[in-house]
């Protein structure tokens, strides 16, 4: 029996697709005709002899099959960009941009950067730390790709990982039973911001803005002190701090997705980066 072969560009579209949801929003990225888009799909489907995705004219699914294949994708589309990087006569060189959030800036992506310098040691990375909508403002303008958070079902950018908003408070002090609730947070255009302050009202929950920064690091000092609460990622809880379960005290906050936003006018050496720094961000995640 002959092992079916995986041509990296059928791989490709499958992914985009997995990401998008969507096989017109896939072909826009790739640049490609949604018919296209989807016979590559279809060729892939018939490879494998597996359906990848149930598809119904109000939306594109992934199958169980199709979520189990969609890591082995990924790995196999990086090592082959790493295996064409390492034998290249063309070396990669160039300037990368890159927008992100604070805890992720500030957690995640020194770790990966450095791993980028020793890659590819010819680019020149720039980073910025700010708030998801600012950031995605500047997009093209100012950055070849923007980390981002969004609510969950959000179909812009390629989905990196799903996390939970979670209240944080200290883990010495119960702050959430003071009335009325002392709540840290940043300032307007803040996703977390707009989630927590909604869900306090709709549940009538007396609260305060008891302090408010753009630093999340600030923000946390301040918690840790337990002189409020505040909402972070799940993923993100500072030592220190603790979760706050919804019920009694606090209400419960929307889901949140972590998305990679590219633009459109990024050079080949660029996006080459921002896919290698895509991969890395997967990485991470599932190892966290």
């Amino acid at each position: 029996m002959n092992t079916p072969s995986l041509d990296p560009e059928l791989l490709r579209a499958f992914v985009v697709v997995a990401d998008r949801l969507s096989f017109t929003r896939a072909a826009e990225q790739l640049n490609r005709t949604q018919a296209a888009v989807s016979l590559q799909v279809k060729r892939l489907e018939e490879r494998l002899d597996t359906a990848l995705f149930r598809r119904s004219t109000a939306r594109v699914e992934l199958t169980a099959a199709g979520e189990g294949f969609l890591t082995d994708a990924r790995r196999i589309l990086a090592l082959n960009e790493q295996a064409i990087a390492r034998v290249s006569n063309q070396r990669v060189a160039g300037h990368v941009r890159i927008g992100v959030m604070e805890d992720y800036g500030t957690r995640i992506l020194p770790s990966l950067l450095a791993d980028i310098a020793e890659r590819f040691p010819l680019v020149q990375v720039d980073m910025e730390i700010g708030l998801t909508a600012l950031l995605l403002k500047r997009l093209g303008s100012s950055f070849d790709a923007v980390i981002a958070m969004h609510p969950e079902g959000t179909t812009e950018g390629d989905l990196i990982c799903r996390e939970r908003a979670i209240w944080a408070a200290a883990s010495t002090r119960a702050v959430e039973e003071l009335d009325p609730l002392p709540v840290a947070l940043s300032y307007p255009d803040c996703l977390f911001r707009a989630w927590a302050i909604e869900a306090l009202d709709k549940a009538g929950r007396p609260w305060r803005l008891a302090y408010v920064s753009p630093s999340l690091a600030a923000t946390e000092a301040i918690v840790e002190q337990g002189l409020a609460i505040t909402v972070v990622k799940g993923s993100m809880l500072a030592p220190g701090l603790r979760g706050i379960n919804p019920g009694r005290y606090v209400p419960p906050l929307p889901g949140a997705e972590i998305r990679l936003h590219r633009a459109a006018t990024s050079s080949a050496s660029a996006a080459l980066v921002v896919d290698h720094l895509a991969h890395r961000l997967r990485q991470s995640a599932l190892g966290s």
